[in-house]
């Protein structure tokens, strides 16, 4: 459930006009009352004239209006609409004004019993949601006391969530971005959209900045994307924002809606992007800036040592330090979806999505600790779209299984610190990349299960020797799992390749816990593979089908058979 506060001055009569209108598309049916200050305030109906709606206004404004107009607040008008989630079921009018007492309460709008409070109505023009209207001096003359009423009214709604069997949200701690307004939501579902032009537009500037090595670059990144840009000019000419539009988004003057990049989100602003640039200075003066990009199989598996290597902060102490590399897993993340093949795209998109939420919390990122990183970013993006198959299919899913593990350790850190929405985000960012990786290790994988149920069962007790040497309380459950064979055709690659199996076993196992692996040979193949310097998609040579045929005579030392003569036609 999900309530949102604002506030206002005047009187009430234009906002009763809008709760028992037809909303900005229409959206508005069923305008009735479902609560009051006294239970009987007049209700217009959801065909309601002028009149009607002048009269109930009145009746909220008569203590303002009661006031010496010296003397009436700048801050008059009190609204809240509370929402209840997509899958939650349908509240009935009698539930929905209970709520609305328990709103007004916690508010301080109108505490139970107090017959001098504020006067209110609650209005329900949609399925999903109730309007609350009040004004904010009380009955008494007196301006309601209201200290922390956006506090108080979400800790209620965590309240009514549990009395009422709802849906379970997170408590906020004040970090997360603007949510899209019920009109851009419309709007978008009118022009056919697939999200509200808010949130496109924040996709489309983190995409620009994953990688960017200056602002310059971040900018022209942006405008191929076919983003239009207002930059925002001091008087000497220096550029000291900016703001985008969708192109095609236009308001009812036909003149483009345009999004300061704070709007978006507070880490998008230009002073907080030029910081994140600043402190990283990327690549211009780096020697590996003039050697040729790198194909997008190599890319991802740089990318994976990098991250690896990176995932070590997550057990530091130091808070600004995770925020960084939270910050620089984002930007793999955004670089990743944006050169994704299509079998894994959507689901890596909605997963960058996801994980931009567990990167802002209370300690701002300082950047200092991401450079590598944010180069993998760099890297990605420049090596281009990747195959869904081959060695850049198989390389994608070695990146995504490290990710998955990027994405836990993530919500296991935010958890223990009582990042509730943080580390709910990094669950479902979890979730998104597991369905990602699914798509693309399927036929990698599938080889290598191929070729390991044909080797002979010598391959298999090796493996099983190698493993029971480092990890002997797994060996059982990692041979029940269905990708076993594979684990045995990697642990003979790397024999054949020249390592020690239970060594390379011992390194895998030592750069991160298997804990929360869902699949320990899933895991244990793709670092194996990662660490011994194995192709992601190895080509195996067809196998003949093994037989024992009987020895021939000569072989076997015994005389040859004398051979019929050919017979004459």
């Amino acid at each position: 459930m999900i309530p949102k506060i604002t506030v206002g001055s005047g009187g009430t009569y234009g906002l009763i006009t809008y709760l028992y209108g037809p909303g900005k598309a229409n959206e508005h049916t069923d305008q009735h009352m479902v609560a009051s200050w006294n239970g009987f305030a007049p209700d217009p109906g959801p065909h309601a004239d002028r009149e009607a709606l002048a009269k109930l206004a009145r009746q909220l404004d008569l203590p303002v209006k009661s006031l010496p107009r010296a003397q009436r607040p700048k801050t008059t008008i009190w609204h809240c609409s509370v929402r209840a989630a997509s899958d939650d079921r349908q509240l009935t009018d009698d539930e929905w004004a209970g709520i609305a007492r328990r709103i007004v309460n916690a508010a301080g709008i109108a505490p139970e019993g107090d017959t001098k409070a504020c006067r209110w109505v609650a209005v329900r023009h949609a399925p999903d949601h109730i309007h609350i209207a009040a004004t904010l001096i009380r009955e008494d003359g007196r301006t309601a006391r209201r200290n922390f009423d956006k506090r108080a009214v979400q800790a209620e709604a965590r309240a009514i969530e549990k009395d009422f069997g709802l849906r379970e949200l997170h408590p906020g701690d004040g970090t997360a971005v603007k949510r899209a307004t019920s009109a851009e939501r419309h709007k978008a579902d009118r022009r056919g959209l697939e999200r509200p032009v808010r949130d496109q537009l924040r996709d489309n500037v983190r995409r620009a900045l994953a990688g960017a090595a200056t602002e310059e670059e971040f900018f022209r990144r942006l405008t191929a994307q076919g983003i239009r840009i207002n930059k925002r000019l001091a008087p000497s000419g220096d550029v000291i924002g900016f703001s985008v539009a969708l192109p095609g988004d236009r308001n009812r003057d036909q003149q483009p809606i345009w999004f300061s990049g704070s709007k978006l989100a507070p880490d998008l602003s230009l002073p907080r992007i030029r910081k994140r640039l600043a402190t990283t200075t990327l690549f211009p003066d780096d020697p590996a800036e003039a050697t040729p990009h790198a194909g997008p199989a190599r890319a991802r598996r740089t990318g994976t040592a990098t991250t690896a290597q990176a995932l070590g902060t997550l057990d530091d102490s130091d808070d600004e330090a995770v925020a960084d590399q939270l910050v620089g897993v984002g930007e793999v993340l955004d670089a990743l979806a944006q050169t994704a093949p299509s079998n894994t795209r959507a689901e890596l998109r909605e997963a960058a999505r996801s994980f931009e939420r567990a990167t802002r919390f209370h300690v701002q990122a300082g950047n200092r600790h991401n450079r590598a990183l944010r180069r993998a970013a760099r890297d990605l993006v420049r090596s281009g779209p990747a195959l869904g198959k081959g060695e850049e299919g198989a390389a994608t899913a070695m990146f995504l299984s490290l990710l998955i593990t990027a994405a836990v350790m993530a919500a296991h850190w935010h958890a223990a610190r009582g990042h509730a929405q943080q580390a709910a985000a990094a669950h479902q960012t979890a979730n998104h990349l597991r369905a990602a990786y699914q798509a693309a290790a399927g036929t990698s994988v599938a080889s290598m299960r191929e070729r390991g149920q044909s080797l002979p069962a010598a391959a298999r007790h090796q493996a099983s020797e190698a493993l029971y040497a480092v990890l002997p309380d797994q060996v059982a459950r990692i041979q029940a799992e269905p990708n076993w064979p594979a684990l045995v055709a990697t642990l003979a690659e790397a024999r054949q390749a020249g390592h020690d199996p239970a060594t390379l076993i011992h390194r895998a196992v030592g750069e991160r816990t298997l804990d929360t692996a869902d699949s320990l040979t899933d895991v244990l193949l793709w670092r194996l593979r990662r660490h011994a310097d194995l192709p992601a998609a190895p080509t195996y040579a067809r196998q003949r089908p093994r037989h024992n045929p009987s020895p021939s005579p000569a072989a076997a030392g015994l005389p040859l058979p004398l051979q019929a003569p050919a017979r004459r036609r």
